[in-house]
């Protein structure tokens, strides 16, 4: 039982570090997707999801796979292929640092 905290302790700082994105560099990154998701994360297309907000572990998980093709969409595809481990973490860092307000 006397692991449990350390363990915990190591985990959440490994978990930290391995999704470290910039989200600044991903601000500057983001202009292909501002046509159907917008500048700030805010979709300006019924069929294309908001991207601001939306958890950290998501984001990446989700433009890997349309990266490797394991998620089909024809535009994302082309727009993921191209995208470094790093681009990644740096978009979803900048969308996941977007605040949502609810009206």
């Amino acid at each position: 039982m006397k692991f449990l905290i350390p363990l915990t302790l190591v985990l959440a700082t490994l978990g930290q570090t391995v999704w470290a994105g910039n989200a600044d560099a991903g601000k500057a990154k983001s202009m292909p997707f501002a046509t159907c998701h917008g500048l700030n994360g805010m979709s300006t297309l019924n069929e294309a999801p908001n991207l601001a907000g939306q958890p950290l572990i998501y984001l990446i998980e989700q433009l890997r796979a349309y990266r490797s093709g394991k998620r089909q969409n024809e535009i994302m595809g082309i727009i993921a292929k191209p995208l470094t481990n790093g681009d990644i973490e740096d978009l979803a860092a900048w969308y996941n640092s977007i605040k949502v307000e609810v009206k």
